[in-house]
């Protein structure tokens, strides 16, 4: 740090005025100019409900924006980091994971009041939510044990007064570790100076207490212009806003889960470029409920002259040289979605005319012959598409594994998080990743479809370009992977642009006393209708 100082266990909470605001971003991009600047930081979610996870090397699931937020700061992520993570399976129930282990479904209100999966009316934290707090900070104070500074990640908004008597999260954690408060605020949807008065005058005192201050997001046009309102603010609330960060137009940074993707269109990952070859390659993937890790496919769109975009009718497959089913949490419901919107009978069209199909995670467990599902859906045995000799059946324990292996001649690296356990039947298949000793590993491939429990495969450089080869030569395309892409290169660049955006457009002295020195004395308490 400047002048020598260390921010020895220093710590921050990045909160925000809604969900998307740019929390993780926010959090990403302070960790990765920290970084920069030689001090040992970590990231920090006490809790994260979201369906986009990974798997740590000892073999821990936590939500993928910590992952993200661990590479900005240059450190392997660990479950300390996101000690628990809630995956939707429905609109009232989690699977509660735990410590990166999941311990089971729970109720939205059975959580909240905390109760213990699979057996109302006991806890499995022994003191209930208290127990569950105390969990969260010895996480929170062992990173801060061993870095420099933390910077933390709220959840949704610290003002949803109905959850704050249960708060682990918001400013339920900043009060138990004294963490100092930034609230971030989208401007580019609207209503930010309302949401930043309204979230801080909605708290009581003593959170009031912890708001050292706000950073506008996604402004775009003349900073000037904005100046009149950010004085007004501070002469209302009196807390400065520390920072106008200005829209940033291509960061494929992880999102927390797929609230979005129905809004993500076409997904581009890096700046537009031509196509290699004379042909573009069209994917189409399946917008199923609960969608899973719907950022297996990013690495697809990083690559110049592939085209992304999320579906959900069966003539958007129509012009598409791959269609991808992707993974899920509710894949017996996934399955029935395809059938009900006739995506299933296109798929099957697809596959019986030669056309690349490519299942992942819970879209391979559909592809299969059958589903026996006494675990997540209790539906029992489902008929699956039939396109790959695969039957699936749902363990109590989940698989969580970072396997390596080799595919179509290429090395390729991935991560495991799935319930189902795939039996490949007789001898009609080619195995898909094996282990370079000619043993199968996982997944196999028919004809033109293709299927595999890995997560992330697609990030293997050379397995990708591979893999788009033999889609281009199936759909009779005219196309050539680029050469030197690099996904991994890709999103470092990304994330040093999200540490660009802190150190230019950020009062980065204002949070360096904010880590160093805790939150500041005699904020001023600002009551509902102040103005």
């Amino acid at each position: 740090m400047p002048g020598g100082r260390r921010a020895r266990g220093g710590s921050l909470l990045v909160a925000g005025t809604t969900s998307d605001a740019g929390k993780s971003v926010v959090t990403a991009g302070i960790c990765r100019w920290l970084a920069r600047k030689g001090v040992r930081v970590a990231p920090f979610k006490a809790q994260n409900m979201s369906l986009n996870s990974f798997v740590t090397r000892d073999g821990a699931e936590i939500g993928r924006a910590q992952a993200m937020q661990a590479a900005a700061a240059r450190v392997e992520p660990s479950a300390l980091m996101n000690p628990v993570l809630l995956k939707p399976g429905g609109d009232r129930t989690s699977q509660v994971v735990l410590l990166g282990r999941p311990v089971g479904e729970l109720s939205a209100r059975a959580y909240v009041e905390g109760a213990t999966p699979g057996a109302p009316g006991s806890s499995p934290y022994a003191g209930g939510r208290a127990e569950l707090l105390r969990t969260v900070t010895e996480c929170l104070e062992e990173l801060r044990r061993t870095h420099d500074a933390v910077i933390c990640e709220g959840a949704g908004s610290p003002a949803e007064i109905n959850l704050r008597r249960t708060d682990i999260v918001n400013m339920g954690l900043a009060r138990a570790a004294g963490l100092p408060v930034v609230v971030v605020g989208d401007i580019d949807r609207g209503g930010v100076f309302a949401s930043f008065f309204g979230t801080t005058a909605l708290l009581s005192p003593e959170d009031q207490r912890l708001v050292a201050g706000y950073l506008v997001n996604k402004f775009r046009g003349d900073v000037s212009l904005l100046e009149p309102g950010l004085d007004m603010l501070r002469g209302l609330t009196g807390r400065p806003v520390l920072g106008v960060l200005p829209y940033a137009h291509g960061l494929g940074i992880d999102e927390e889960d797929g609230l979005r993707v129905s809004l993500r269109g076409a997904v581009r990952e890096s700046a537009v470029a031509p196509p290699v070859g004379r042909d573009v390659l069209r994917v189409a993937v399946a917008a199923v409920p609960l969608m899973s890790n719907f950022t297996d496919v990013d690495a697809l769109a990083a690559e110049p002259g592939v085209l992304v975009r999320f579906v959900d009718r069966p003539e958007e497959l129509a012009d598409a040289d791959l269609v991808v089913l992707p993974g899920t949490r509710g894949t017996v419901r996934a399955l029935a979605w395809l059938r009900e919107r006739g995506l299933a009978d296109a798929v099957a069209r697809r596959a019986a005319e030669g056309r690349p199909v490519l299942g992942v995670c819970g879209g391979y467990q559909m592809l299969g012959e059958r589903i026996e599902d006494d675990v997540e859906s209790r539906a029992g045995t489902v008929a699956g598409l039939g396109l790959l000799p695969v039957r699936v059946r749902f363990a109590a324990d989940k698989t969580l594994a970072r396997p390596a292996g080799r595919a179509l001649g290429e090395p390729v690296a991935g991560y495991e998080i799935h319930h189902g356990v795939a039996e490949l039947r007789g001898d009609a298949y080619e195995p898909f990743i094996e282990d370079g000793r000619g043993g199968a590993l996982d997944g196999c491939r028919v004809g033109s479809v293709w299927g595999t429990h890995w997560h992330g495969s697609l990030e293997s450089d050379g397995f990708r370009r591979a893999f788009l080869r033999r889609v281009a030569d199936a759909a009779g395309r005219s196309f050539v992977p680029a050469p030197d892409t690099k996904f991994g290169a890709l999103r470092e660049e990304q994330l040093d642009r999200l540490g660009d955006l802190i150190e230019e457009h950020a009062d980065t002295g204002a949070l360096l006393r904010l880590i160093e020195e805790g939150p500041p004395r005699g904020l001023p308490f600002v009551p509902p209708g102040a103005p």
